[in-house]
């Protein structure tokens, strides 16, 4: 059995920051991307940022230049850093996973229970 656990969400002005972290634990073989999206009132789950297992990189438009993605291979673990957080970055943020267990082929998908980011003042 495989988990999602992220941390860091909350409360923060305009223009604060927050790290969200996410640790995947179980009989993982081997982890490929890792990513956040998120999924604000009335509206559907979008991308954010994704890492492949390698290192590279994609972010959504809106948030290029003010967030940053990372990982640690070892812990299989992702985080993400979000800096000159505005109100429209409000949302549930979600960790995404995408795996191998032993002896399966099959890639895994899961999906993390979420994380509330609210900006306000």
């Amino acid at each position: 059995q495989v988990q999602l656990v992220e941390s860091g969400g909350g409360l923060v002005q305009p223009g604060g920051s927050l790290r969200l972290s996410c640790a995947a634990s179980g009989s993982i073989f081997s982890m490929n991307a890792m990513g956040w999206y998120r999924q604000a009132p009335g509206k559907e789950r979008e991308l954010v940022a994704v890492i492949t297992s390698g290192g590279s990189t994609t972010y959504a438009d809106s948030v290029k230049g003010r967030f940053t993605i990372s990982r640690d291979n070892a812990k299989y673990a992702v985080d993400l850093q979000m800096n000159s957080l505005q109100p429209e970055d409000t949302a549930v943020y979600y960790c995404n996973a995408k795996f191998k267990i032993f002896y399966d082929v099959r890639v895994y998908d899961y999906w993390g229970q979420g994380t509330q980011v609210t900006v306000s003042s």
